[in-house]
């Protein structure tokens, strides 16, 4: 499996569980991503994702998103999209 860089964890917010990612690619509901930093290493599958607190189902370059994940991200870990190529 390929994967293609899309973005970088920007914030943390533990309680919710829920990583803000800067994006610079498109990201959609459905798509795998993979977290991966110092001390993170996981991938996910993107169930939802939100701007600004509105449910999205695509984003892209320049859109500063939420996705709740089962893991903890740490600010600057890498997002990387998991494609079949």
């Amino acid at each position: 499996m390929a994967e293609k860089l899309i973005g970088e964890v920007s914030h943390w917010f533990g309680k919710p569980s829920v990583a803000g990612i800067e994006l610079t690619d498109e990201l959609k509901v459905g798509d795998t991503i993979h977290i991966q930093g110092h001390t993170s290493e996981f991938t996910h599958l993107v169930e939802s994702m939100q701007i600004e607190h509105e449910n999205v189902d695509t984003a892209g370059a320049g859109d500063s998103i939420g996705i709740k994940v089962a893991e903890r991200a740490r600010q600057h870990d890498k997002v990387y999209l998991v494609t079949d190529d």
